[in-house]
């Protein structure tokens, strides 16, 4: 075996790791520069003559470094991007290290085997029916795009077809009904699937996005056949919930009528939710329902990237993922994760979740879900206090929707100019959202890192870019600048 200098290589990246790690409560969230200046500093040319190893990650410390968002800074509410759990942290340097190709049990046994447990316990902790199965995939658009593909399967094997064999052409149409405020990787999904943004079905919302049930149950009516509906466990803009028990009961009416039915939730915002005993009433049914997708890297906090889809029916997520060859181990009687997702080739992604489960436990989980909402209704209530601002949603989740209010009656104008100073000042990051044609501000707790001296700093940061109090020096350390 070619021996390498691996001491070397650890010896830039560790320190570096563990310096800007450290660096995180006092760095700046948001770097500095533009496109031109972080294509100058990285484009040197391929070289003729390769470099040291050592070499490559030491410019690569000075050359990117200074360009990389603290997305785990505590401070970083854009886009439901969670933290960095240490557990989970510490996990991916091994599973990077053992670089297991994590699709079948026989090359690699150990990490099959870690995931299997990490997806039992997550059945476990979100009160899903004990024979769900589980696929670990790479964020939730991968996860609502296996859920859809069992679902697909499901609904027209019941109606005598065989999408996997037979494709689509000459299926029988599936109708598809999907909540006016969905997700787009939902709508994206269905272009995935080959049945097409166009065949959803839309139907309207309330004020907060939850889906009208007696709309839905009017919809239904109108339908007949093999027919999917998608829900939602934490909307991406108000946080939301909708109706799952109401939602399982009209889709039981529907499926009773003889038309095969199953209902996908959308979890990517808050899945964890069901992991929360103050939460049970919000979740009340969700267990009902068919299958559930969400994002390990929002509020779980493990490493990009892990995205899990959950199935009631394991043998309708196995038709739909999984494939057979001859050159492939396969039948040992152990679980194979190729037979739930998509992937051949595959990092061990589930790993993470194990150990940032293992870390956290039942309590931590629980306390973490309660955490994160409390500080999005702290940064709710302190802002609707300062006469600057107007929260637009519910703050029943870790979402909280921000109308800026502005003198001269340009919001939109005074939303984007609050967030490019804030951002600017590199104390923390905000991404705006349209909603309903209204230029807002979106705030997503999403870090388990993240306190209440947080909430209270970037609270004054913002006020201050919006005026509502005056300038005066910080009362804290300055950020000091990205290396």
């Amino acid at each position: 075996m070619h021996r390498s200098d691996w001491k070397s290589v650890l010896d830039v990246a560790a320190p570096e790791a563990l310096r800007y790690l450290r660096s995180l409560p006092e760095r700046r969230v948001y770097p500095q520069g533009e496109y031109a200046e972080i294509r100058r500093s990285l484009d040197h040319g391929l070289p003729d003559e390769g470099l040291e190893a050592a070499q490559v990650v030491a410019d690569l410390v000075r050359d990117l470094g200074p360009y990389v968002t603290a997305h785990a800074s505590g401070r970083f509410f854009g886009f439901v991007i969670g933290g960095l759990h240490p557990a989970a942290w510490g996990t991916e340097l091994l599973v990077s290290t053992w670089d297991q190709n994590a699709g079948l049990f026989p090359p690699t046994p150990g990490v099959a085997v870690a995931e299997e447990i990490a997806a039992e316990w997550l059945v476990d902790l979100l009160g899903l029916p004990s024979a769900t199965s589980v696929g670990f995939v790479t964020g939730g658009q991968m996860a609502n795009f296996t859920c859809l593909a069992a679902a697909r399967h499901e609904v027209l094997r019941s109606a005598g077809w065989d999408a996997e064999a037979d494709g689509l052409l000459g299926a029988p149409p599936v109708s598809v009904v999907v909540k006016e405020g969905a997700h787009s990787s939902v709508l994206r999904a269905l272009r995935f699937l080959g049945l097409g943004e166009r065949a959803a079905v839309l139907v309207p919302c309330d004020d907060q996005d939850r889906v009208r049930t007696d709309l839905l149950a009017d919809t239904l009516r109108t339908r007949s056949g093999p027919t999917i509906v998608a829900v939602e466990c934490g909307n991406v803009n108000t946080g939301s919930f909708d109706d799952f028990a109401a939602v399982a009961d009209i889709a039981e009416t529907h499926r009773d009528a003889g038309n095969p039915t199953w209902v996908h939730v959308d979890g990517a915002v808050m899945l964890l939710a069901a992991a929360s005993p103050g939460m049970s009433e919000r979740v009340r049914g969700l267990d009902r329902l068919d299958s559930w997708s969400t994002d390990g890297h929002k509020l779980l906090n493990v490493a990009y990237d892990c995205g899990v889809a959950f199935c009631r029916n394991p043998a309708a997520h196995r038709a739909a993922m999984s494939v057979q060859a001859g050159y492939l181990e396969q039948g040992t009687g152990a679980r194979d994760p190729m037979d739930f997702n998509p992937e051949f080739s595959r990092r061990a992604r589930g790993v993470g979740v194990y150990a940032a489960l293992r870390s956290l436990g039942r309590t931590g989980v629980s306390e973490l879900v309660e955490r994160t909402i409390g500080l999005a209704r702290r940064f709710a209530e302190a802002l609707a206090a300062s006469g600057r601002a107007e929260i637009v949603n519910e703050v029943v989740s870790n979402q909280v929707l921000v109308r800026w209010l502005a003198p001269d009656g340009d919001n939109a104008g005074f939303a984007n100019a609050v967030m490019a100073g804030v951002r600017g000042e590199g104390i923390a990051f905000f991404s705006g959202t349209t909603y309903r044609g209204e230029r807002l501000m979106r705030i997503s707790v999403s870090d388990w890192a993240t306190d209440e001296q947080d909430v209270d700093r970037v609270v004054e940061a913002l006020l201050r870019h919006a005026g509502a109090v005056p300038t005066v020096p910080p009362q804290k350390p300055a950020l000091r600048p990205a290396p």
